[in-house]
């Protein structure tokens, strides 16, 4: 199994959060996996959406002390 990146925008607040996901995304091969690790709150609503626009799978959402997590796949 491959290794999962890890893009870490905690500390940033929107729109950051999405346009660096996005950014990162844009590189990818098709099929491959991001976690996304953000302490914007606002990233529960912007990072689906993100995904809903850009044709991205959201796998899984995970809550940690004090951020969460977002894995994508292209």
């Amino acid at each position: 199994m491959a290794e999962i990146d890890i893009l870490d925008v905690r500390g940033l607040n929107c729109p950051l959060p999405v346009l660096k996901a996005k950014k990162a995304m844009k590189s990818r091969e098709e099929g491959t996996l991001l976690w996304v690790e953000t302490t914007d709150p606002l990233a529960a609503v912007d990072i689906p959406n993100f995904c809903t626009h850009e044709g991205h799978e959201l796998v899984k959402t995970e809550a940690g002390e004090g951020f969460q997590r977002y894995l994508i796949r292209k």
